[in-house]
Formats: C-alpha cells, structure tokens, sequence
C-alpha cells in the first residue's frame, strides 16, 4: 500500500491505477482536504448564486398508474420536450428491486480493493469496468466519484463475468424496467405521431442498456469540485435511481438556470438522452446536468442507460422528414458517438455538435 505522503504525489498511481478509488482516499488515507487534482476552476465550481439554483421550479412528477391516459401521454411528452427530465411514480417496479440495488451498489463498492480492481478496465471485459472518475487520462480535474459500468450482451455473459456482489440485483432491476421502458418508448413515440415500433425502431430505441453503480464518498471540500461534471446522456432515455440524499441538478433549456431533482421515495427519475433528441429532430430535448459532492454523508445512485446498439445508424426519423421538417441532425454510426463521447472529457452539451447538420 501506498503511504499518505506518496499518495499526495502520486493520486493517479493510487486512485485508477492501483484501484482503490476516491474511496481508497478517504477511508484509507482519511484525507481532511481535497487533492489538487480534483480541484475544479473557480469559474466551472456550482455556486447557488452565479448558477441561479431554482428550488422551487420542480421537474415534474408523474403517476403512471394515472386512468386518465390521454392526460398521462400529454404530460409525458411535455416533460420531455420542455425540461428533459420527470421523475414517475407508480411505475411497476418493485419498492424491494430499488432497496435492494442501492444495498448491492454499496456492497460492491464495501469490497477489498483486491476483489473490486479484478474489474479495472482491460482487466476482463470491455462490457465491465470499475474505474473512478469518467475520463481520468483527458480531464483536467478528476470527479469525486467510483464507478462500475455493466453493459448488458447476454444474460450468460452476465452471470459470467458480471461481479457476485451485484449481479443478481443488477440483473432484476434491468428486468423489472423492460415494461415500463417499453411503455414510455410508445408514449413518446405516439407524441412525434409514429404509432408502431417496428424491429428498426425498437433497435434505435432500446437496442442496448449498460447499467453503472456510482458511488460518491464523502467528500472534505465539496464546494471545490464535482460528483459528475456538466454533460447530456448520449441514450435515448435514462433510468436513474437516487438515494435519499440530494446531489442531482439540471440546466434549464434556456440556459439561465438549474434545478435541483430531490429524491423521491420509490420514484425513478427519466432524462431524455442526445440519441432520442436526434431521433426526434429536436421535439425532444437531452439536458446538461451534473451532480454535486457532500460533505456528510456517501452517496450512490444506479443510472440504466437505454441507447440504440453500436451497429445502428441515428438521424432524424424518416416519418418526420416526409412530413416536411428540416433535418437538424445528419445521419450518424452510432459507435461513432459513442467513441467521440468517450474520448473527450465532460463539456456540457458539446457532444450532441457531432451529429448537427
């Protein structure tokens, strides 16, 4: 192991290299101020008064169980067009499912390094990795965050290679949000007036899903960086389960503002990613978003990620087109997005300028 003195020369040697993650720095180390490499510029920080915090300007909650159907589809669809994010209760997945990931994601996180680093990327799989922050090697300062991404191949790939602290949990709340996936899919697809998903649809749509455990310690000065920093999902929809402790913001359209998404008991929250805003033409919108460190408390959330697979080719759907609208996206391999995502740091809404016209 490292000693405190060399892990303040070397973080990157400790943190990514060796495996042990911001984790590593505050329970191993027990740092009692932030390493420079995670300080953020003063002008990117989040300030409650130059980043004009909305408390009261809620991102709408929405019952799925609603009979009133027409109201339910109308209400959807507005919120992906107007704000990007809604959060949905009485959704069919079970309380237990949700209590029982969030208990799995700390249980992974709670491992020995030696056990947890067997997933470090190269490792075994590029459809699993356990790493910290999101580009370490580009960004020029790091995230106050763990991370394990598992993407879904096959379920005998899953039980393979997926870890036995979370598998198993990973696996049932993948299955118990295929319907109402599917169902919010029908939704918002009726709202661009396209009645049927087909099989070229349904690959575009919900082709593949990665599920990521994201783990944020306590952080000692988190005033001075980011859990995640400001970016768009590059899905077409994202599930994401929060713990009971605030830490999610989202930007407005306009761009003036940013409101913080409080967690909701038994809810999940939906944001619409860039791959459904190409899709749509621009009807529905991806918005930037980031989450904030604290101070008190560690913190997990467990964000599903339902993209188009890496073969699928995205643009603007032809019946929008042969209705008259002006392509404001070109036709684009998705792997290619997904590269360019992955080989450049965070930058807010920067990556969705690779598919506009």
């Amino acid at each position: 192991m490292l000693g405190p003195s060399l892990v303040q020369e070397n973080i990157n040697e400790f943190v990514q290299n060796q495996g042990y993650g911001v984790k590593g720095l505050v329970d191993i180390m027990k740092i009692k101020t932030l390493p420079t490499q995670y300080i953020h510029p003063i002008e990117e920080r989040f300030n409650i008064n130059t980043n004009k915090l909305k408390h009261n300007n809620c991102i709408p909650i929405i019952d799925m169980s609603s009979p009133n159907t027409e109201l339910l589809e109308k209400s959807v669809c507005e919120a992906a067009e107007k704000w990007g994010f809604f959060q949905i209760v009485n959704h069919g997945v079970p309380l237990e499912v949700l209590e029982e990931v969030k208990a799995a994601t700390y249980r992974f996180f709670e491992q020995p390094v030696e056990e947890k680093s067997k997933y470090m990327k190269g490792k075994l799989s590029k459809n699993v990795t356990y790493g910290s922050s999101f580009a370490p090697e580009m960004e020029k300062a790091l995230e106050w965050k763990d991370k394990l991404r598992l993407s879904f191949v096959s379920q005998e790939e899953a039980n393979s290679l997926w870890p036995t602290a979370c598998r198993n949990e990973a696996l049932k709340f993948l299955n118990s949000t295929q319907h109402i996936t599917q169902r919010l899919m029908e939704i918002l697809m009726r709202g661009l007036g396209i009645n049927e998903i087909d099989k070229r649809k349904t690959s575009l749509l919900m082709g593949a899903k990665t599920i990521n455990f994201n783990f944020y310690p306590k952080c000692p000065n988190p005033d001075l960086t980011f859990g995640v920093s400001r970016h768009s999902d590059i899905s077409t929809l994202t599930i994401l389960l929060q713990e009971d402790i605030s830490g999610l913001y989202a930007r407005s359209l306009d761009g003036e503002s940013w409101t913080d998404i409080p967690p909701v008991k038994g809810a999940l929250v939906i944001n619409v990613g860039d791959a459904l805003q190409i899709l749509s033409n621009g009807k529905y919108q991806s918005v930037e978003h980031w989450a904030v460190a604290n101070e008190h408390k560690d913190r997990v959330s467990v964000p599903i990620f339902v993209t188009p697979t890496p073969r699928d080719i995205i643009g603007p759907f032809e019946e929008l087109l042969e209705r008259g609208e002006t392509p404001l996206y070109k036709q684009v391999l998705f792997s290619d997005y997904i590269k360019n995502f992955l080989n450049n740091a965070l930058d807010g809404k920067a990556t969705i300028d690779f598919a506009k016209v």
